[in-house]
């Protein structure tokens, strides 16, 4: 009897036995780590030679004043002067102010409008795929054709817009053309232009989100505004903070709507950072100031990005 109980014991573990050897034979070289760093040195290398240097380079021309002669350029080393320059150029200063207002008013209009189709269009049964190929359609318009449009739109002889102004009994506006509306003019150029990317993501994160919440909330008997506040935008803050963080760097890298549109002007009212550096860099020529520009702008926007990721990684953790 305690033969046959053992037997059946070794027959029992004679599988796992098998299953064991098969799992320690299993292993091969992908699963070791040095396999792995040998497969991925090649990105690495790429990664470092199209971001890190660079900008290793960029940063090394700061330091220094470049001019020409005969044809050839003289570096000259300038130390710290690029970046003590800085802080005394009004056109940069300008800059500076004019994109901070841009990010603050543009990005939020774009989030606040994009969230608000979003939940529109959820709550939609019929005619969804229409409303949002409707929706989309600005972000797919080039840049160039963005500028086109609305420059013919905005203008103050034949624009359509001061002709419906004009209809209504209105004087026209030099939308383009005065201080005091330019600016504005290229912010809700901007809004009409990207408002599509953050209703494309929230209405993918608001698709996301687990349906049982709400139909416990309607068990309960909560409001929309109730379910609003209370249910989706906790839910959706991480896809939030993605979004801004997304928007606000691009918002302070515009040129396009600036460059075709208004040039800057009038004066220094349209005047934002990558329009400042490009006037510096490739009109004026100071290659050594336009490097020191640039790393100060690069410093900028990396300090945003971390706050931006921060804020989400906080909105993570406490949904």
């Amino acid at each position: 009897m305690d033969g046959s109980v053992s037997a059946s014991a070794q027959l029992a573990s004679q599988p796992n036995a098998h299953a064991s050897a098969v799992a320690g034979t299993s292993r091969g070289p992908r699963d070791d780590p040095a396999w792995r760093l040998a497969m991925l040195s090649p990105a690495l290398l790429m990664m470092l030679l199209l971001s890190v240097l660079p900008l290793v380079n960029l940063f090394l021309t700061s330091f220094y004043s470049v001019s020409w002669s005969g044809g050839r350029a003289v570096w000259t080393p300038a130390g710290l002067s690029n970046y003590a320059t800085l802080a005394g150029d009004d056109l940069l200063r300008a800059g500076i102010v004019n994109t901070l207002v841009f990010a603050v008013f543009a990005v939020g209009g774009q989030m606040l409008l994009g969230f608000s189709l979003a939940l529109l269009c959820g709550r939609v049964s019929r005619g969804r795929v229409l409303y949002r190929t409707i929706f989309i359609l600005p972000i797919l318009i080039p840049g160039i054709v963005v500028g086109a449009i609305w420059k013919l739109l905005l203008n103050f002889d034949f624009g359509l817009v001061n002709q419906i102004i004009g209809l209504a009994g209105l004087d026209a506006v030099n939308w383009l053309g005065a201080k005091e509306t330019a600016l504005a003019s290229v912010i809700l150029v901007d809004i009409w232009h990207w408002t599509p990317f953050c209703f494309l993501l929230f209405l993918a994160g608001l698709e996301s989100l687990p349906q049982d919440v709400y139909e416990a909330s309607k068990i309960d008997g909560a409001t929309f505004w109730q379910e609003l506040v209370y249910v989706t935008l906790p839910m959706m803050m991480p896809t939030i903070m993605v979004t801004f963080a997304f928007r606000l760097i691009l918002a302070f890298k515009v040129f396009d709507e600036v460059y075709l549109l208004t040039g800057g002007g009038p004066g220094t009212s349209t005047e934002v950072l990558s329009f400042t550096l490009y006037q510096r860099f490739f009109r004026e020529d100071k290659t050594g100031y336009g490097a020191a520009m640039s790393m100060s702008i690069i410093f900028m926007v990396s300090i945003l990005l971390v706050f931006a990721l921060s804020a989400r990684r906080r909105a993570g953790a406490n949904p």
